[in-house]
């Protein structure tokens, strides 16, 4: 629901990255990170696990202006996706306002990307909450490979809910500016409807 900070004038929301092992969470960050204007984003902070790296940073999104005199500040976080770091991933995702789920499009990354997605709902349900009710965007990752999946077929087996999904490739940055936008506006709305 945000943290509200009277003193600075600022509504704060936590946007959380969740997908397997390399689906390109990091590279979603870092290329949000590159794009955002210097003065409009803190500082990138980097933890580097074994084979992933799990970043932070926050930024004020000034076309979303301001809620009812507070500014809006997102802290954008991705989470290890090896099974190992699920005590990690707990953490992160507590008090999360909002979610992208970066599914890998690799025919042979499926069992990963339903293994991860029943993670994110197991880890949710534990904090009260159900994935339905969170703002939620996925994101099918790595479109310009080869041997993909379909995706009517990525879109049947893991949303569900009929939450908003893009295609894209990261490391381009296709899909990516559209991923985050929709997520940030969609937990703007969910706090005004609560209000």
């Amino acid at each position: 629901m945000g943290s509200i900070n009277p003193v600075t004038r600022e509504i704060n929301f936590r946007i959380v990255y969740w997908g397997p092992a390399l689906s390109g969470k990091t590279t979603n960050l870092l290329f949000m990170y590159n794009k955002i204007a210097a003065e409009s984003k803190g500082t990138l902070v980097t933890l580097p696990t074994t084979t992933e790296r799990t970043l932070f940073f926050d930024f004020f999104p000034m076309e979303l202006g301001e809620i009812q005199g507070f500014r809006t500040r997102f802290h954008l976080y991705t989470v290890p996706g090896q099974d190992y770091y699920r005590a990690s991933r707990k953490l992160i995702v507590n008090g999360v306002d909002g979610l992208v789920f970066v599914a890998d499009s690799q025919a042979s990354m499926n069992g990963d990307n339903v293994t991860s997605l029943r993670d994110l709902e197991d880890t949710l349900e534990k904090q009260g909450l159900a994935l339905e009710s969170v703002p939620t965007v996925f994101q099918y990752n790595k479109r310009d490979l080869e041997e993909i999946r379909e995706l009517e077929v990525m879109e049947a087996e893991l949303n569900n809910w009929a939450k908003p999904s893009y295609p894209a490739v990261a490391t381009t940055g296709d899909g990516v500016v559209k991923t985050l936008r929709t997520v940030c506006q969609m937990v703007v709305e969910n706090l005004e409807h609560k209000n």
